[in-house]
């Protein structure tokens, strides 16, 4: 097994291809599908990397990140969202993300930075 990747997003399609590309690489995954989820499945179990969405419902991306990382949550995250400008690619630095991937992505681009944080 490569790692165990929680994919927090609440478009359930792009959560399905997300997580069928990556089990084809040899990960394992889960799916969060509101920031809530997202926290509770963070605290309740060990992962190695997070793919979080922005937009997600209950909880926005930007209110998980900074309470992950506010508990300590060291592994990397990163943010896969259609919101692409200088404040957001800024504000990720200062909430403490360790990438960005604009929607819409190539898979084979999203699998490189997620094996750029695992090494």
């Amino acid at each position: 097994m490569m790692g165990r990747i929680l994919i927090a997003e609440d478009e359930d399609r792009l959560a399905a291809f997300i997580e069928k590309g990556l089990q084809k690489y040899g990960f394992s995954t889960a799916i969060a599908t509101n920031g809530e989820q997202a926290i509770l499945m963070v605290e309740n179990d060990e992962f190695d990397l997070l793919l979080l969405d922005l937009g997600l419902p209950l909880k926005d991306g930007w209110a998980v990140l900074s309470e992950l990382r506010r508990q300590g949550k060291k592994f990397p995250i990163i943010i896969v969202t259609a919101r692409d400008d200088v404040k957001e690619n800024q504000a990720r630095r200062q909430y403490g993300a360790n990438d960005y991937v604009s929607k819409p992505f190539r898979f084979q681009d999203l699998l490189a930075r997620i094996h750029h944080h695992l090494e």
